[in-house]
C-alpha cells in the first residue's frame, strides 16, 4: 500500500467515524425531543375517562339558519324579504336610484355592465355608484343603531 492510498484510507475511516458520531447524536436529540413531547401530551383516553367529554364535532357551515321574522322591502315593483329590520330601514332611507342599483346587483345578480346598459351609464360608473351606495348604507345603519 502506498503512502497516498494509506492517507485515503485514513480519510475514509475518519469520515465514517465522524458520520457515525453525528448520527448517534442526532438520534439522542430525537429521543430527547420525543420524551419531552410525551411528558407534555395527554392521551385522548385520559380525557374521555376523566372528563366524560364526547369526542365529536358538528359542522355548522351547511346548516340552514333559522330566521325568525322577515321584513319586506319593495324595489322596482318586486318585494324581497330580509331578516334584518335595520337593513330594511337603512335601505328605505337611500335614494330610489341607489336602491335599484343595490337590488339589481345583489339580489338580481346582474353584472355592472348589464346594469349600465339598462340605466345608460358605463360599467365603471355603475361600479362607483355601488361602492358609494354601500358606504351610504353603512352610514345609515350606523345612524340607525345609535338612535
Amino acid at each position: 500500500m502506498t503512502e497516498y492510498e494509506a492517507y485515503q484510507e485514513h480519510i475514509r475511516y475518519t469520515h465514517d467515524t465522524y458520520c457515525r458520531i453525528v448520527i448517534r447524536h442526532a438520534s439522542f436529540d430525537a429521543a430527547r425531543m420525543l420524551a419531552a413531547r410525551w411528558k407534555r401530551e395527554i392521551s385522548l383516553e385520559y380525557l374521555t375517562e376523566e372528563k366524560f367529554v364526547p369526542l365529536s364535532t358538528t359542522d355548522e357551515y351547511f346548516q340552514v339558519p333559522d330566521y325568525g321574522e322577515t321584513y319586506p322591502f319593495s324595489v322596482r315593483g318586486q318585494t324581497i324579504f330580509l331578516d334584518s329590520c335595520s337593513l330594511v330601514a337603512a335601505l328605505a332611507r337611500l335614494p330610489e336610484q341607489t336602491q335599484e342599483e343595490i337590488f339589481l346587483y345583489y339580489f338580481q345578480h346582474l353584472t355592472q355592465k348589464e346594469i349600465g346598459e339598462q340605466s345608460g351609464w358605463t360599467r365603471s360608473t355603475i361600479g362607483r355608484h355601488i361602492q358609494l351606495a354601500l358606504k351610504r348604507l353603512k352610514k345609515e345603519m350606523e345612524v340607525l343603531s345609535h338612535e
